[in-house]
């Protein structure tokens, strides 16, 4: 996947929503339902259950070419042989990703609600940048509040996709796409959800046209 096919539903996961057995066929629900990108993200210290869990993932991202992306562990991506990998501001810097990961590889950075951060990771070659939060979040309740205009100027001024995350929900996301934002990044709306796929299918609706939003 490329630059320029990076548009509709980031699905994002959570160790803590399903048993780590189960997170296989709820992922494969998500794709399903339309996710074109999948963010594995697990903080736990099981490194041998990370790689197993990252390259059962990388098998189903292939089979419905969606790029899978690792969540701040840079050997994790390479090891896995995952499309990219997303950096917040204590991971490593974009140049040093692309090094090791390759020139096809497909990099993000939290930009949080700083604009100055999101010219720095253009100038370094990322691929996209995401801010964030927009509305209150259950994954990350403290984070800072993002204006939307950020998403408007970035695709003006910065020429990369742009991801909004943060308590988007299918009611709320339309506004953030019509912004702008060409990924709407959802976890727990996506994988707390009873059925996965038709969560997935209401946000990846907003792209078409057809959702709530």
């Amino acid at each position: 996947m490329s630059r320029n096919e990076l548009r509709g539903l980031y699905a994002i996961t959570e160790a803590s929503l399903q048993p780590p057995e189960q997170l296989p066929e709820r992922v494969a629900q998500a794709l399903d339902g339309g996710a074109r990108v999948l963010q594995y993200r697990d903080k736990s210290g099981d490194a041998a259950m990370r790689l197993r869990q990252a390259r059962s993932l990388a098998g189903l991202c292939r089979a419905s070419g969606v790029a899978l992306i690792i969540n701040d562990d840079v050997q994790l991506a390479v090891d896995c042989g995952a499309d990219g990998v997303h950096l917040g501001k204590d991971d490593a810097d974009p140049a040093e990703a692309r090094r090791r990961l390759g020139a096809q590889a497909i990099i993000g950075v939290s930009c949080y609600d700083q604009w100055q951060r999101a010219q720095s990771a253009a100038e370094q070659g990322a691929d996209y940048i995401a801010f964030g939060r927009f509305f209150a979040s259950r994954t990350k309740p403290a984070a800072v509040q993002a204006d939307v205009q950020l998403i408007t100027r970035a695709r003006r001024e910065l020429g990369l996709p742009v991801v909004a995350i943060g308590g988007i929900t299918p009611h709320n996301g339309g506004q953030l796409v019509a912004a702008g934002a060409d990924m709407l990044a959802v976890v727990q709306g996506v994988f707390a959800a009873a059925d996965v796929r038709r969560a997935a299918a209401a946000y990846a609706a907003l792209f078409t046209g057809t959702g709530n939003g």
